[in-house]
């Protein structure tokens, strides 16, 4: 599988199979995040953490006023191929002159940083006043990238991390509710527990319970409603939104 056809399947096009089922959640509701606040970007966006940049092609299709897309990751991760990045940095320093970007997109990569203020501080030194940076952040999701996995954010921390950084306009809304997570748990259920591999179950068994969590996934996300209230009892899969550089 090349790169191309790797991000059409994990992340633009994903399709809701027994392969799938542990990340189709919260990927579509990202994906749908990104086409969203997407339209706020312009300039030079810098794709910080940027992994196989899955939104690099769609953004630029869809935005005419990006004149310009940087991937930045790290220069070795232990974890995923980095290679790709057009500029890499050590996590501290980003090799870019003050105010030279005008947009960011932070996307699942703010989790992974023991200082997230510092991050922000460093990402808001490299933009521009008035430049917009997107995030999203998991809040339902297993450890991952271990040991390199810091946090869980609430909207109450996240946006105090943003405004301590040198941002201010901060908006934060749910990537889902109580249906979504519940149907994001039920897909993590079936492929990381014993149902997966030659475990629990087998053969016709296995492909009824396939079906059924398939089933339920789809029918509680056409009842999801998230709770961008942030109210006692919200509960949501993860967070996203913007952030304008002061």
């Amino acid at each position: 599988m090349n790169r191309s056809q790797f991000i059409q399947t994990y992340f633009l096009n994903i399709q809701l199979s027994e392969e799938m089922m542990d990340v189709y959640v919260p990927r579509k509701a990202i994906l749908a995040a990104v086409q969203k606040c997407g339209v706020l970007l312009k300039g030079e966006v810098l794709d910080v953490g940027c992994g196989q940049m899955p939104y690099r092609e769609l953004l630029l299709q869809q935005n005419k006023n990006i004149t310009r897309y940087i991937g930045l990751d790290l220069e070795v991760s232990s974890v995923h191929d980095t290679s790709i990045a057009d500029l890499h940095w050590d996590g501290h320093v980003i090799p870019l002159p003050d105010a030279s970007i005008s947009s960011v997109i932070l996307t699942e990569v703010l989790e992974h940083s023991f200082r997230p203020t510092e991050m922000l501080q460093e990402i808001s030194r490299v933009m521009r006043p008035g430049g917009v940076l997107f995030f999203t952040v998991p809040f339902l999701w297993p450890l991952h990238e271990v040991p390199h996995d810091a946090y869980r954010y609430t909207p109450f921390s996240l946006k105090k991390h943003f405004e301590e950084a040198g941002f201010e306009d901060v908006t934060i809304q749910s990537l889902g509710g109580w249906h979504a997570s519940f149907a994001q748990m039920l897909g993590l259920w079936f492929s990381q527990t014993k149902l997966k591999g030659e475990t629990m179950l087998r053969g016709k068994k296995r492909i009824i319970a396939s079906r059924i969590v398939s089933r339920t996934i789809r029918y509680l996300l056409k009842k999801d409603v998230p709770d961008n209230a942030f109210r006692h009892h919200s509960m949501m899969i993860g967070l996203y939104g913007t952030a304008i550089k002061k």
